[in-house]
């Protein structure tokens, strides 16, 4: 497909890139003599040569650059491709990081200026503002909020961990020379970059292993130091400032589901969960620890000077510090009992111990809460005598990170597929001689046996009897999280979520199960029973997402349901699944379920709020590629059906895409920052009127005629699978080790059973993207070409661009579909169809694909008017101009050495080099696309 054209500011754009362009440059210069120091100068100059021949055939449309392209490419011999692929791929990495610092040199600039930039805290209390919203009531709207980036773990991050931190240098190198004056400071800075550049072309791409899970926790909590310890904090402040003074609650908080996710995992357990709970403890700790040592260091004043409040002079007394060099410095002496406590802290929660100890750990805190008053005894002192400004920098930042992190650092999410939860549930039963065989039991009949057992105080547990091993092992992770709430407090684990939730009994059986572990005490009649978590239907199919309503009615439909989540905090979560509903059903068809999901759930929560207070949370299950809901999240948020935000939100951050946005600390701010800007305009700035009917009777035929284009094609076309194995590297992806969590939920190889966030990975490795565009121009064409005259098609066509003009759901869902036509190649994707072995079969498949994505890029020039892809985000089209020549190496190698691969062309060490050299191409194009997974 053809490369996006230069747009027409194109001069003023590339006046403004000089600097991206300048970075590029150097990088990739560094580079060019690393790999000519380290494999020589025969290796560099084929890279080179083969980089000019991509430049020429991709950029200049040169033919002849093209065949010698691909003649030299199927002649490599595979240590050749092998280096090749490395280059490439380490170009991919390092233009990634140009990138990001340019992002944050313009946001910079224009900040110097003024300019408010759209998805901004600014923008959006500007909109208030001329809304007539006052201070009070968006700090009341936040009082009641809840934002919550949920990091998981799945087998689309191809990331290591020594790589991400190896980058995270050249990063701050990039930012330091950007300051840097003088030309010796940039000659050394640039020194350092060589090192870094060194060191990662000395570092494999690649884990030896299988990635376990807790290398995925690791991975998740090396995020925190840099980012969101201290960014979020700064996030707060500027809400502060922009609220004069109004309290801001801790209503943005993280989620992670890395130790507790076990739907399909087997490698997750109680042991991981009480270890992803341990590590995070550690983390938020040692970093109090390091900013109470810090702080320490800064308050050195001494009471020959000033005074100090009553309360802080006794704080010193209690902290058992009989220095006579400090016997006069009681903020010093305070925050030395502090540090001390905080380290019997440490020892307590996670059996490590801290590093330096001024006075023995001793008395260590109760609760976050206990350490917050503390650190608050020292604010009020510096408050009260002539010391505020020495609260700003440090003391008030790490204040709010306790209020946010706690001792806990982040929730972590339970979840397990409801058919998991149905076999403990018929163990139970059948071993406490209640029901032999609760599975073969109709729905109705399961929740009257359901609701007769949690309107009973007794468990069901036979003490003497012993369980299965998937029992004790479900029953295990639920006694885990009752016992990390009493360790680290309430909200280390909040939330357990059911996969595949169908029917009612599939939440009364979670309920059942808090039961047994002590998270639900006695019967759920009792008026002091609570529920320790709340209960989170997960709905992923069509089918789901169609009965989601149903099934919640019924659910508070049950005898003491209701009551029992009133009295548990008044909240429901309901999480939506947006990866399984587009392999179910294809793009289209799955935004518009979903939409109609959240908005008949809206309805009925409605009066559940009004007279009950019950808040619902809807949790989007958003995945990286737009084919599994990604895709800008300010747009995202903004195009969710009217009343459904509310101020609550919490939404899945997964694979390489947690790395592109919270790598780098300022971007990883302004990620957060647009989080929360999209949550206050959707909550305080709702639409003026509903969305008129017209509009969604037009979205639900286009969704009928694009479901039946795209099951026509992935479901109903002979040899399609074969294909699919065939013409994408999910094969590969399913050997390379960058998951605890295997590719398929079961051992075949069915589409339905395959997880789709392999299926989008693999279209997204081959440049076809198939999930992100089919079936939308078949309905489209299909819609228009069926009018009775030609005075309707037009009147059609006319009522589609005044619903993109107008309805924020249609206009991001074809925003979404614009990225993924530019970054999507047909061309590219043609050389992987070569690999199918029915090549009859395969040229027709690929033929309606290629058909398709035809059709789709005309509907939206139909409908957006745009004749160019990306004609309104020219800073992506800039960037694919740029990548697509060093993406297009990869691809034809990948293509390259998966045919000798499969074809066992090559033996013993050759043949593991060649599967070596495929899954790093897989982790070039993944760096290159950005958000592939």
């Amino acid at each position: 497909m053809p490369t996006p054209r230069r747009p027409k500011n194109a001069a003023a754009d590339d006046a403004k890139n000089l600097p991206l362009v300048a970075d590029i440059r150097l990088l990739g210069r560094i580079l060019g003599d690393v790999i000519r120091e380290q494999e020589g100068s025969a290796a560099f100059d084929l890279i080179e040569r083969i980089r000019k021949l991509s430049v020429g055939w991709r950029l200049k449309r040169d033919a002849g650059a093209g065949r010698e392209l691909d003649r030299l490419l199927k002649n490599l011999s595979v240590a050749q491709a092998v280096s090749v692929v490395r280059a490439f791929s380490y170009f991919s990495h390092l233009a990634n990081l140009a990138e990001d610092r340019h992002h944050v040199r313009r946001r910079e600039h224009h900040d110097r200026l003024g300019h408010v930039a759209e998805g901004s805290l600014a923008a959006s209390f500007d909109k208030l503002a001329r809304r007539g919203l006052r201070a009070s009531e968006i700090a009341q709207t936040l009082q009641r909020a809840h934002v919550s980036p949920v990091l998981t773990a799945h087998p689309t991050e191809v990331q290591r961990q020594s790589v991400l931190d190896a980058e995270r240098r050249i990063a701050q190198l990039l930012a330091a020379r950007d300051r840097a004056d003088a030309e010796r400071e940039r000659a050394a800075i640039e020194t350092q970059l060589r090192a870094r550049v060194t060191q990662l072309w000395q570092t494999r791409l690649l884990r030896p292993t299988k990635l376990s899970v807790a290398n995925e926790i690791e991975n998740a909590l090396s995020y925190y130091p840099t980012t969101f310890l201290r960014e979020i904090p700064k996030l707060y402040a500027e809400l502060e400032e922009r609220l004069h003074g109004h309290p801001v609650a801790p209503f943005l908080r993280m989620g992670h589901w890395i130790g507790g996710d076990r739907d399909g995992n087997p490698n997750v357990s109680a042991a991981t969960l009480e270890l992803a709970l341990a590590k995070q403890g550690e983390t938020a700790l040692r970093f109090y620890l390091t900013e109470v040592h810090e702080l320490g260091a800064e308050l050195s004043m001494s009471t020959l000077l000033v005074e100090v409040s009553p309360a802080l002079q006794a704080l010193a007394g209690r902290s058992h510090d009989d220095n006579p060099q400090r016997g006069d410095e009681p903020y010093r002496r305070a925050l030395i009992g502090v540090y001390a406590r905080l380290a019997a802290t440490l020892e307590r929660l996670t059996g490590t111990e801290a590093l330096r100890h001024a006075v023995a750990p001793s008395s260590p805190y109760a609760s976050a809460a206990e350490f917050l008053a503390d650190l608050a005894t020292v604010r009020d002192s510096l408050a009260g005598h002539h010391g505020e400004p020495l609260a700003q920098a440090r003391l008030l930042p790490l204040m709010r990170a306790v209020q946010v992190f706690g001792f806990h650092l982040a929730t972590v999410d339970l979840r397990q597929s409801s058919d998991q939860h149905e076999l403990v549930i018929a163990e139970l039963l059948k071993v406490a001689r209640i029901e032999p065989d609760y599975a073969a039991l109709d729905e109705a009949a399961k929740v009257a046996l359901l609701t007769r057992v949690l309107h009973d105080a007794r468990v069901l547990r036979v003490p003497t009897h012993a369980y299965g091993e998937h029992s004790r092992g479900e029953l295990a992770i639920f006694e885990a999280a009752r016992n990390a709430r009493q360790r680290f407090g309430a909200a280390a684990i909040r939330h357990a979520i059911i996969s595949h939730t169908e029917t009612v009994s599939d939440l009364l059986e979670v309920l059942v199960l808090q039961k047994e572990a002590g998270l639900l005490g006695g019967a759920i009649d009792d008026p002091a029973a609570t529920q320790a978590l709340v209960v989170v239907p997960l709905f992923e199919t069509i089918a789901d997402l169609r009965h989601a309503t149903g099934i919640m009615r019924g659910y508070y439909a049950v005898p003491g349901v209701l009551p029992l989540l009133l009295r548990s905090g008044a909240e429901q979560d309901i999480m939506l699944g947006y990866s399984d509903s587009n392999k179910d059903g294809g793009y289209f068809t799955s935004n518009w379920e979903l939409y109609r999901a959240e908005t008949a759930l809206a309805e009925l929560f409605e009066p559940l709020q009004r007279e009950h207070g019950l808040v619902m949370r809807l949790f989007h299950g958003r995945g990286g590629t737009v084919g599994r809901g990604g895709g800008p999240s300010f747009e995202a948020i903004l195009a969710q059906p009217p009343g459904t935000v509310n101020g609550q939100i919490r939404l899945t951050e997964q694979g390489e895409v947690i790395a592109s946005k919270y790598a780098n600390p300022e971007i990883g701010r302004r990620n957060l920052e647009t989080l929360v800007a999209a949550t206050l305009e959707a909550t305080l700035l709702p639409p003026g009127r509903k969305v008129p009917r017209a509009f969604l009777e037009v979205a639900a035929e286009l969704s009928q005629r694009s479901m039946d284009a795209y099951r026509a094609l992935v479901y109903e076309t002979p040899g399609f699978t074969d294909y699919f194995f065939g013409a994408t590297p999910i094969r590969e992806i399913a050997e390379l080790n960058i998951g605890s969590r295997p590719a398929s939920r079961k051992a075949t190889r069915a589409i339905e059973d395959l997880r789709a966030i392999p299926w989008g990975f693999s279209w997204g490795q081959c440049r076809a993207a198939l999930p992100g565009y089919f079936g939308f121009g078949a309905a489209v064409a299909g819609w228009l070409d069926d009018a009775p005259s030609a005075a309707e098609k037009k009147t059609r066509l006319a009522l589609l661009q005044r619903m993109h003009r107008e309805w924020p759901f249609l206009r991001t869902l074809l925003s979404n579909m614009d990225m993924v036509l530019a970054k999507s190649d047909l061309a590219v994707a043609a050389r992987y169809v070569e690999l199918v072995s029915d090549r009859r079969a395969a040229k027709k498949i690929f033929a309606a694909i290629e058909a398709e994505w035809q059709r789709t890029a005309q509907a939206l020039t139909l409908i957006t008017g745009d004749k160019e892809r990306l004609a309104g985000n020219p800073s992506l089209a800039r960037s694919i101009a740029h990548r697509f020549p060093y993406l297009d190496p990869l691809n034809h190698l990948q293509v390259e050495l998966m045919r000798r691969y499969r074809a066992h062309s090559e033996t013993g060490a050759e043949h593991e080099r060649v599967q070596r050299g495929i899954h790093l191409s897989i982790n070039g194009v993944a760096a290159g696309l950005r958000n592939s997974g």
